[in-house]
């Protein structure tokens, strides 16, 4: 896509810190970390969503978040990673390219656990369960 910046990115148009790269996926450093490390992982190709992914870049893109994951634990001594996407507009995707998070926590870091994001009146269970299943 012309004006996507995560596109841009990927072309090299736009400087990054890369941390690692293969044919379909690139990973780079957030410029606007949460924490030391925050890495953001892209499909090369503009994907908007995580279900717009071919079944060859799942599998590449997976094996570059394992990588990188393995990569941070190692250098920078990080045991724990709050990790994710937000995708769509009401999940708060502001970047219309796929984009995955990848943020190492620290015992100082003063964040919450992902659950402390969505605040939604429950729902019947069974009731959920009959709508994904018909």
């Amino acid at each position: 896509m012309k004006d996507c910046l995560f596109c841009k990115i990927a072309k090299k148009e736009i400087k990054s810190m890369i941390v690692k790269e293969t044919n379909l996926s690139l990973a780079f450093l957030d410029i606007k970390p949460l924490t030391p490390g925050h890495t953001l992982v892209i499909p090369k190709r503009h994907r908007n969503s995580f279900s717009d992914l071919k079944n060859d870049e799942v599998l590449d893109f997976y094996k570059v978040i394992k990588n990188v994951m393995n990569t941070l634990r190692k250098k920078l001594k990080v045991e724990s990673f709050t990790l994710g996407v937000n995708d769509g507009k009401h999940a708060g995707q502001t970047i219309s390219h796929l984009h995955f998070h990848i943020i190492p926590r620290y015992p100082e870091d003063k964040g919450g656990s992902i659950h402390s994001i969505v605040n939604f009146p429950p729902e019947n269970l069974e009731e959920i369960y009959d709508k994904i299943k018909k």
